[in-house]
This record gives structure tokens, C-alpha cells and sequence, in this order.
């Protein structure tokens, strides 16, 4: 049974958010599983929605307007939590606001809301947040025009990657993943090719890039086995962007590759610019959706903690997005 929250009243300078849909993050899904959420918190925090109730001293928002939540601008008078010098997401990332988007709900400053294009349906929308992280990972990345990219793990973060680095220029985009459903996926949403990883996964990637690997790896699947895999595919000076959220030890074996001189990055969250960018792609048709929601994505909020129990060990899903109405 999902608990009934009370709605809450903005105050002078807040909104009040109705939320219409919330996408599922796989981060969200791994602090279900390990329980990392303070009692009390509510999850979520890719979605969407209409203000429906605005504060007094409120004048660049009406009731009606369509937002995307949480990203759109930066704080007015303070730093991001996660732009701390030893910020850990681990333990330090749910110090924020208590009451998230699983809710009917949401309380927003005023700055937070970024409005959404008229041309961007709901349900495009609700995914702005995971398309400002791909955005901030390729920006963050040396991708040029004419570079060889491959992408492990073809969930919601590695599509989007996929997309945007080909939308900033990349010659061709290899995807590997073990599902045929994500694999056909990646395939209609511009892949050169699609990979199982299988034994001879090196082989056949080196095949994909002249011989010599790729000159990026995105690796966007954080599994037990896949940083190292992505170290070793890339080619020599080549750049490893490690976006995924490994929640376990990861072992890696340098001696296989440490003598190729490559370089490692690290890419975690969005900025406001990231996320603005995020919805002028998809205005412009250089990020599409269609392909990852089905209608078997969405799911009513009634059937929520089914929804996590399946995605803690996902087979064939794309993105889950809970529906409120």
C-alpha cells in the first residue's frame, strides 16, 4: 500500500508541484537495495509536472506551466551538496530534501523549475535529468569530431550517451550490452554496432576501430567486471569516462593495461547548463525517446516497490517511469 503524504503548502518564494511522471534511476534502484535513504525520505528525482499552487512572492511561474524539476538553475545562495571538496554519494547523498518526486507533490524554490518547451511532451520531459547527465559526461569527456566512442551498458545513462556523443560529433558509437531488448534499442537510436560480452568482446570491439580500440569508452554499467574491461579496450592515450555508480568493490588488473598511457575521468550529476542543454536536443530531434518507453515503461505509483523489486535484477527493462495519473 503506498503511504499517503499530506500536500504541502509552498511558501513565499516556492512552488507546488503536481507530479505527473518520475523515471526510475538506477540510483535510486541501488539505494533501495542497500538502504541508504535516511527513514522518512522519498525518492525520486527525474520527473515532471504542473505547478499547481504558487507562493505569494512568486512572479516568473503561474499555475498550469509545465516543468522539469530539480536542476534548472543553480541555488541562488548556495553550492550544490554534491560540489562539496570530499563529497560522498554513498554516505552523504541523501541530506538533501527529505520529501523527492515518488510523491503526488513536490515543494520547489523558485529558481529550481525549468519550463518545459512546447514542442517536449510529459513523458520526454520526465527523462531531462538522465539526458543532463550524458550531456555533463560527454562535455566532461576529449570527445572531437570523427572519434571512435563505444559505450558499455545500454540502460537509460548509456542510450543517452549514445545519443549526445553523436549529436557532438563522434564518427561512430559502439554499444556493448547483454540484453537483445536494450541491444535492439541502441541499434535504433544510432549505434554502429551492438556487442554481447562475450569472451572474444575485445576482438570484435578492436575489429569495430581500426585495430587499435576506441578513442573513448563511456562505461555506463557498473558492474563488477566492467571498468576493467573498459581499461582494456580503449586504445592507447585513449580516455575511460566512468559514469556508472558502482555500489560493490570493482576489480581491476592494471598490468593488462597500464602500458597504453590512459587516462581516466570521472563524471558524476549535471549543472543547470547541462540539463537547458539537454531539452534544446530534444527539441532539435538530436535525442529521441521513443524507442526506450514502451508502454510496458510505465508503471502506476500503486505498483512502485514492485517495480524496484524487478529493476534489483533487471533483465530486458529500458526505463521504468511511474505514472501518477
Amino acid at each position: 500500500m503506498v503511504e499517503k503524504i499530506p500536500t504541502p503548502a509552498p511558501k513565499s518564494k516556492q512552488v507546488l508541484v503536481k507530479v505527473k511522471y518520475c523515471a526510475i534511476c538506477g540510483t535510486d534502484v541501488h539505494s533501495f537495495l542497500y538502504d541508504a535513504p535516511p527513514p522518512g525520505t522519498v525518492m525520486g528525482h527525474e520527473y515532471c509536472g504542473t505547478i499547481a499552487k504558487i507562493g505569494t512572492d512568486i512572479t516568473r511561474w503561474k499555475v498550469g506551466d509545465r516543468v522539469v524539476g530539480g536542476g534548472g538553475n543553480e541555488p541562488i545562495d548556495k553550492t550544490p551538496a554534491f560540489k562539496a571538496p570530499r563529497f560522498n554519494y554513498r554516505t552523504m547523498g541523501f541530506n538533501a530534501k527529505p520529501i523527492r518526486a515518488y510523491a503526488e507533490y513536490i515543494v520547489m524554490e523558485e529558481w529550481e523549475p525549468l519550463l518545459i518547451p512546447n514542442n517536449v511532451s510529459d513523458e520526454e520531459a520526465a527523462l531531462c535529468e538522465p539526458m543532463a547527465v550524458a550531456v555533463h559526461a560527454i562535455k566532461r569527456s576529449r570527445l572531437k569530431i570523427g572519434d571512435s566512442v563505444v559505450v558499455i551498458g545500454a540502460g537509460p545513462i548509456g542510450l543517452f550517451c549514445l545519443q549526445v556523443a553523436i549529436a557532438a560529433g563522434a564518427k561512430s558509437v559502439t554499444v556493448i550490452e547483454p540484453s537483445q531488448v536494450r541491444r535492439k534499442a541502441a541499434l535504433q537510436l544510432g549505434a554502429r554496432a551492438v556487442l554481447e560480452p562475450n569472451s572474444d568482446l575485445i576482438e570484435r570491439v578492436l575489429a569495430q576501430t581500426d585495430g587499435i580500440g576506441p578513442n573513448i569508452v563511456f562505461e555506463c554499467a557498473g558492474a563488477a567486471k566492467t571498468l576493467d574491461q573498459a581499461m582494456n579496450i580503449v586504445r592507447r592515450d585513449g580516455q575511460v569516462m566512468l559514469v556508472a555508480l558502482a555500489w560493490e568493490p570493482t576489480p581491476l588488473l592494471p598490468v593488462d593495461w597500464i602500458a597504453r598511457e590512459i587516462n581516466l575521468e570521472t563524471t558524476f550529476s549535471s549543472t543547470s547548463n547541462d540539463w537547458k542543454i539537454a531539452l534544446n536536443l530534444i527539441e532539435n530531434g538530436k535525442i529521441i525517446t521513443k524507442p526506450m518507453l514502451p508502454d510496458t515503461s510505465f508503471v502506476h505509483i500503486d505498483n512502485i516497490q514492485q517495480a524496484f523489486e524487478d529493476l534489483v535484477n533487471p533483465s530486458s527493462q529500458l526505463q521504468m517511469v511511474v505514472r501518477f495519473y
